[in-house]
């Protein structure tokens, strides 16, 4: 539908103000949204289109004017945002950007959950639980596995983690936003590390394919020649995590069915491969030089995941 056709956002009178205001924290199905990126917009589409009460606010006004055509309430401020409603969501670039917008409306935070699904690493969602409880807030740490495409999807998945009871008083509302709700437990940083494992395998796994690409294109081939090769690659991957989890978990790095001795030799061909082709080498060359140092460790004989072990730091 054309955003002209939908109604005007709606104004309220300022001695109408506090009213309204007390009416929608206490509204079971009205939430306010602060940061209105591609992803905070999808959260508050999603909301919308359930029927929610949606408070947003953002530091770009602008980013609001097509949810406010279909009908969300488009706060002044952050402290008006935040007196809106019980339940906030965060949708910010990190967790300075959450201090930055929330300690100037500091008084405003009793009272209220907040919700906070950016990004950042474990040990800033601790302290930002710390911070929201010295000022009278509940802090819940979100971990959104999926792009903004992905919001309000029934398949989606992110993990939550904090205070038990918080998340189960908001879940029907996070069930809304993000799809399936996996709830990790009490520490607010284990959220944040499950999506930050996530993003280990991710970033690295989409750089190899960009790598595989270059080299792909050095010899005159096209993505789209190699993707059927590519997937069926990606698809044997479970069974081999299945495999090596089981045994890493055991301490069982024998060489019975690898060696890293063999696997040594296959990356060196790799990185040989890119410098024949003319292509950028520091990708392979880092592979190579993690597997010749398990070699240097006397890992030779072993499998090539004794590399957990320099990893985590348990060797030299």
């Amino acid at each position: 539908m054309p955003l002209s056709r939908f109604p005007p956002a709606p104004r309220f009178p300022a001695d109408s103000l506090a009213s309204r205001r007390s009416h929608m924290s206490s509204d079971k199905r009205s939430i306010t949204v602060l940061g209105l990126g591609p992803m905070g917009r999808a959260m508050a589409a999603a909301l919308l289109d359930r029927g929610y009460t949606v408070t947003v606010w953002n530091r770009t006004a602008s980013r609001a004017d097509e949810l406010v055509a279909r009908g969300a309430v488009q706060a002044a401020d952050v402290a008006e945002a935040l007196a809106a409603n019980d339940v906030v969501v965060l949708s910010l670039t990190d967790y300075a950007a959450m201090y930055e917008v929330l300690e100037p409306a500091g008084a405003a935070l009793a009272g209220r959950t907040l919700v906070n699904l950016s990004s950042d690493t474990p040990e800033q969602a601790r302290a930002a639980a710390r911070w929201a409880a010295e000022r009278g807030a509940v802090h819940l740490t979100g971990g959104v596995t999926v792009p903004p495409s992905g919001i309000g999807q029934p398949d989606s998945v992110t993990f939550y983690s904090g205070p038990r009871a918080a998340f189960d008083t908001c879940r029907p509302h996070l069930e809304v936003i993000t799809g399936r709700t996996d709830h990790r437990g009490e520490d607010p940083g284990t959220a944040a590390l499950f999506y930050q494992l996530g993003m280990v395998m991710f970033w690295t796994s989409m750089l190899s394919f960009w790598q595989a690409v270059a080299l792909a294109r050095a010899n005159g081939l096209k993505a789209a020649d190699i993707l059927p090769h590519a997937v069926d690659t990606a698809r044997s991957l479970p069974g081999f995590l299945a495999f090596y989890a089981e045994r890493i978990d055991a301490g069982d790095h024998s060489g019975d069915v690898d060696r890293l001795a063999m696997g040594t030799a296959s990356v060196e061909h790799v990185l040989h491969t890119h410098a024949d082709s003319g292509v950028d080498t520091r990708l392979p060359a880092a592979v190579v030089d993690l597997f010749r140092h398990g070699m240097a460790a006397g890992h030779a004989a072993d499998s090539f995941s004794s590399l957990v072990e320099l990893l985590t730091g348990t060797e030299a």
